[in-house]
This record gives structure tokens, sequence and C-alpha cells, in this order.
């Protein structure tokens, strides 16, 4: 399996820390962010990853030269931003034949790879994807599921004041390539996975709860509780 970290987001909410430090490369406990996506992929059984650049790239593609991960991560710029589906789409030859994993790389989290990629083998008849999840204590600020006995998606409330609960959308997930055919028919090459994908697949969608620590890290006030958390780890 080979996996897409999204790597490009401009960072707005984390200024003036993101005026010279593109999102995914902020420190935490000591180390990139990006570097612990790397680590949990590549030693979760990922094959080879691909990460997308666009603001700062030059601060990912200068880290990515001497990290230990060099050999095994491709680098791709993109000159317009393309949306979390559009970058999938754009790099459909790189992921090949099988099962993809896409995730995006501004999250401080304890994802376990093996464990995702084993109950995506292990899905339902008819699912054709699989969401990592985690509990949130702001959860009209995320996409909210309600998953049935088999843990198949059957609701989905994007950002939506009072949603059914707090079982939120990580903002990682495994596809298998029909996904392919899904972003081609929006005709489209910027594409929302969450916006417009998504509420797609509802039905066609199973949920895997993370069983560690997840954290969107995009406002200061997030950033250091995450930072905290994991200088106690």
């Amino acid at each position: 399996m080979r996996a897409l970290v999204l790597a490009a987001g401009l960072g707005t909410r984390l200024r003036p820390l993101t005026d010279s430090v593109p999102k995914a490369m902020v420190d935490i406990a000591g180390r990139p962010l990006l570097d612990r996506w790397l680590e949990m992929l590549l030693d979760g059984g990922v094959e080879r990853v691909l990460v997308n650049t666009h603001y700062l790239g030059s601060v990912i593609s200068a880290y990515l030269r001497t990290s230990p991960w060099h050999d095994r991560v491709d680098l791709v710029d993109e000159k317009i931003l393309l949306g979390t589906g559009g970058t999938l789409l754009a790099n459909r030859a790189w992921f090949g034949p099988g099962p993809l994993l896409v995730t995006h790389g501004d999250n401080a989290s304890d994802l376990d790879i093996s464990a995702f990629t084993r109950a995506h083998a292990g899905r339902p008849a008819g699912i054709i994807a699989t969401m990592a999840l985690f509990r949130t204590d702001n959860p009209q600020s995320c996409g909210i599921v309600v998953m049935d006995g088999n843990n198949v998606i059957r609701e989905f409330h994007e950002k939506r004041p009072n949603p059914p609960g707090n079982l939120a959308n990580a903002a990682a997930f495994i596809f298998e390539p029909e996904i392919f055919d899904y972003l081609a028919e929006t005709g489209k090459d910027v594409i929302d996975l969450s916006a417009e994908i998504i509420p797609r697949l509802i039905g066609r969608i199973q949920g895997f709860e993370i069983k560690g620590y997840h954290r969107d890290i995009g406002t200061p006030e997030s950033l250091e509780i995450a930072r905290k958390h994991y200088r106690k780890a």
C-alpha cells in the first residue's frame, strides 16, 4: 500500500508561527509533525509515501533530503492548490492498482497504521473506504459520523451546530481504487474530499476509531495542548 500525506496547507490560524514554518513541520515535543507521520506510516507497513506541498514547500523539501525516510518518500509541489481530492486524482498513476491511504499531515495522532489497514482488509462486502475516527471535545467544528452495528457510516454531519455525538472524522482514509471513479465524475480539478466525496460514500464507508491520541493542531491553543500531551508521553 502507498500513502499520500497532505502537507500543502497555508496554516493561517497558526500565524505568526507559520510565517516561516509550514503547518506540517511545526514542532511537537522536539520533532516535526511530518516526521511523526512518516515514521507511523513507513513502520506501519506502507511501502512508499507521497507528500504534496505548496506553501513553504522548500522547507519540507529540505527536511526530506536529510530525513531517514528520504529514499521512500516522493514529493509533488502544487503551483495551484487542488484540494484534498484533487491532489489524490492528479496523482492517480503514482498509487498503482491496490488500496491507498490518504491523511492530512497537520494532525497530532497515534493512529495505529497496521490496525487501520487490517480493519480495512476485513471490511464488510460493498465497503470501499475506511475512515479513521476520534472522540472530539469540539464536535461542532468537525465532521461527525453515526455508525451502525457493523461500523458502517450511515450519517455524516460536517461542521454543524449540535451534531449527534462526538465521534469525528480524523482526516485519514483508506480507499479502494474505485475512489478515483468518484473523483473523476466530478469533472473538476479542485476537489474537497470531505465536502464533495465522503457524503456520496454513505453506506459504503466504514469507521475505525483511533484508540490513542488525536488532535487537530490548527490553532495556537490546540497546538499547545498537543505539545503538552507529547511532552508528558
